[in-house]
């Protein structure tokens, strides 16, 4: 979810992976920090909690970031992802949240797609992302944009009497590590697993070591993104109240000039009248 864990060497990087032949027909990949650029989750979970939530809300998670990057990096990954889906999503409706990822959310995560891990992902037959973060959020997007025929992701749980979202998740919990070594085993079976596997960070190897071949995508400012023609589905852009991503600097940013915003319209307003 935050971006500051150490490369892996375990498995051969990414550009090492050639081409996917007739027999290396199944791919399996992580999300964030593999298929797309930026490692972290974070803006994407802003995002939910502003447009489907309010600026609220908004502002509760940004308040929130040091304790969440400090939980992340020095105490558990599962747990930092539970808080954060705990505060963007406890008590939001599921059809707010789906607006949201289907028609928000694309445009920002289209400009995330990574090209290289795109052309090997691409190139499967059958292609599995499996994330931690929540299906409901990333799967419009993944399956439409991507291409991907599976999405393996947190489940969140969800009130049956209102059909809001309770900030909880469902069993087994938050799909990082081990976790995703078996949501993979029981989407392919032990026989037919994966033939490629792609993460990038140490809780991935759970999964890639089960494939038959494992590569993983380092961290690199120079990774080019995937024009937006390459994407499977033409993007169609949507009105939404933030222009930029809003990754933790840009949203403090955004909140600083909210107030002075508010009163220049005010006061443009007043001198129209």
């Amino acid at each position: 979810m935050f971006s500051m864990k150490k490369p892996s060497t375990k498995f051969p990087p990414i550009e090492n992976c050639q081409e996917i032949s007739g027999d290396r027909h199944s791919v399996a990949a992580d999300l964030d920090g593999t298929l797309l650029i930026s490692n972290s989750s974070f803006p994407y979970f802003m995002l939910v909690a502003i447009e489907a939530g309010s600026f609220l809300r908004g502002l509760i998670l940004l308040l929130s970031y040091p304790i969440l990057a400090f939980t992340y990096l020095f105490f558990s990954e599962a747990l930092a992802i539970k808080l954060i889906i705990f505060i963007s999503f406890a008590g939001l409706k599921v059809r707010d949240i789906e607006a949201v990822s289907r028609a928000v959310l694309p445009r920002f995560y289209a400009d995330d797609v990574r090209q290289e891990s795109f052309q090997v992902f691409d190139k499967g037959k059958r292609k599995v992302v499996i994330t931690g973060s929540p299906t409901i959020m990333v799967e419009p997007f993944v399956k439409d944009f991507l291409g991907a025929d599976k999405v393996l992701g947190t489940e969140i749980e969800v009130n049956p009497m209102t059909n809001k979202a309770t900030g909880f998740v469902k069993k087994p919990g938050v799909l990082v590590g081990k976790w995703k070594k078996l949501a993979l085993l029981k989407e392919f079976g032990e026989d037919q697993l994966p033939h490629i596997g792609i993460g990038d960070r140490e809780s991935d190897h759970d999964f890639m070591s089960v494939c038959k071949e494992g590569y993983m995508v380092h961290k690199n400012k120079l990774a080019i993104p995937l024009p937006h023609n390459r994407l499977k589905t033409p993007l169609i852009l949507h009105g939404g109240r933030l222009a930029r991503r809003p990754d933790p600097l840009n949203a403090l940013i955004f909140y600083l000039w909210l107030p002075f915003g508010f009163i220049l319209s005010i006061f443009r307003i007043c001198q129209s009248r």
